[in-house]
């Protein structure tokens, strides 16, 4: 691919995955680079040949023609939110970047990892909740766990300043 990146970017489309995807295409992205947003489900929303294989490996690259059209992120259990597609598409035209999304199902922690070797990227950036030191031991916190096991330069970006 030459001088093109892989940049991943963690999206759940809360207010602190649209704060670390607005980091990342400040920051981070130039021209030629790919921009892929990576998103994890909880479970699958496919009849069960195709999400037989796509539990296992994650779908295929979604292109962001089809991110803005809604009735294609139905069949895939996705709402993107306006705010985020405007975003992603904004940067595509003006900084010449190429935006797909990649959709996981399972556990969060295991499969942005698991994300960054399969895709493969360059580096992820990441949200972080801010979740309090009780609630973090409780419920773990997955930009911890990612970047302590992440084979790749992993950007947490908090979400209070």
């Amino acid at each position: 691919m030459g001088d093109c990146r892989r940049v991943g970017v963690a999206v759940d489309f809360s207010p602190c995955s649209r704060k670390a995807l607005k980091w990342a295409v400040d920051n981070l992205t130039r021209s030629g680079d790919h921009l892929i947003l990576i998103t994890v489900r909880p479970e699958g929303y496919y009849e069960s040949g195709e999400m037989q294989l796509w539990e296992a490996t994650g779908s295929p690259l979604i292109p962001l023609s089809d991110l803005t059209n809604a009735h294609i992120m139905k069949k895939y259990g996705l709402t993107p939110d306006p705010e985020t597609l405007d975003m992603v598409s904004t940067a595509s035209s003006q900084k010449e970047i190429t935006v797909l999304m990649k959709i996981y199902w399972g556990d969060a922690r295991d499969k942005l990892c698991e994300s960054i070797d399969n895709v493969p990227l360059d580096s992820l950036v990441i949200g972080n909740r801010g979740l309090g030191k009780i609630k973090r031991a409780i419920m773990g916190s997955v930009s911890n766990f990612v970047v302590n096991n992440a084979t790749c330069p992993v950007t947490v970006v908090k979400s209070h300043d």
